[in-house]
């Protein structure tokens, strides 16, 4: 691991703003309406939320991120798909910090280095880890909420590749004792389907409406078996459908973990866990066939009892 080497804002000034007073001012903004528009006192142990550009998706992301208590929280595991290169393993950073327009996050380079050494995962190079934003557009909200502990949390990033079921085994079992202790927060990024002929998915049931109609009852079969964190059955789902969920593997990870953990946890030990989305929205209503949008949904892990 390198040593006090920061990892630059790339995406700030273009998908979000670069002023920190002002992307402050904004994401407080969203949190406060996502909090006057839910009642509820979930408490987070994870969360699943979007990557997009804060103009599409971020309001999306305030209404997972209300949910997050820092207080008793000192790790957060930053879990994001490969949008840019071929990978069919996980990838670690090799920076130390992180920067955001708000203040540099600290990397935990001890754990990162711990899991390194287990063989099973590689390093993103420099121009890797700045060329992705799946793990990047969680960084300002992450800042946000822990703003006030902001040198007692430490960040664990990492991307996510084309897992089989073998591998997401293999890293569950690995992942598993960290999920479930509360002391650490899970952040999966995710967005939903991206339908248009850009996107090459472009399926349509006039049964089922309008064509937003019919992406939003697809995404939430999808959403459904999430919640009922059946990896089993998302995977059927995703084989059917084809779904461009493009955070399919980091979220296959996280109900592989919570399936590991069943395993390598001891029973008295064994958190029960639920699954609850909280928010949906899209882009644009599609109307026509020429038309695109991408979905976005926010869901959050808790223990129940």
């Amino acid at each position: 691991m390198s040593n006090n080497s920061i990892r630059e804002a790339s995406h700030a000034g273009s998908w979000y703003e670069s002023d920190g007073n002002y992307l402050d001012q904004q994401l407080a903004t969203w949190i406060q309406e996502a909090n006057s528009s839910t009642n509820g006192q979930l408490k987070a142990r994870a969360i699943i939320a979007p990557h997009a550009g804060y103009s599409y998706s971020g309001p999306t992301a305030a209404y997972a991120y209300k949910y997050i208590d820092p207080t008793d929280i000192d790790h957060v595991f930053l879990l994001g798909p490969s949008h840019h290169y071929s990978l069919t393993t996980c990838a670690l950073t090799n920076h130390t910090l992180y920067q955001t327009p708000l203040y540099n996050i600290q990397i935990d380079t001890q754990i990162s280095s711990g899991l390194h050494k287990t063989g099973l995962f590689s390093l993103m190079n420099k121009q890797q880890d700045s060329d992705e934003h799946s793990l990047e557009m969680h960084l300002p909200y992450i800042a946000k909420i822990f703003e006030k502990k902001r040198k007692d949390f430490k960040l664990v990033p990492i991307l996510v590749g084309s897992l089989d079921s073998s591998k997401l085994e293999k890293y569950g079992q690995l992942l598993a004792p960290y999920l479930c202790n509360p002391r650490i927060l899970f952040v999966i990024s995710s967005d939903f389907c991206h339908w248009g002929r850009r996107f090459s998915y472009n399926p349509h049931d006039p049964a089922d409406g309008e064509i937003w109609q019919f992406i939003e009852k697809l995404d939430h079969k999808g959403m459904e078996l999430i919640e009922k964190m059946s990896l089993p059955d998302f995977h059927n789902y995703l084989r059917s459908t084809d779904n461009t969920i493009c955070g399919r593997y980091p979220i296959s990870l996280l109900l592989a973990t919570i399936d590991q953990a069943k395993k390598v946890i001891p029973p008295n030990q064994l958190p029960k866990f639920h699954m609850q989305f909280v928010k949906y929205a899209q882009s644009s209503q599609v109307k026509k066939s020429n038309d695109s949008s991408v979905s976005y949904a926010s869901a959050v892990l808790t223990v129940v009892g």
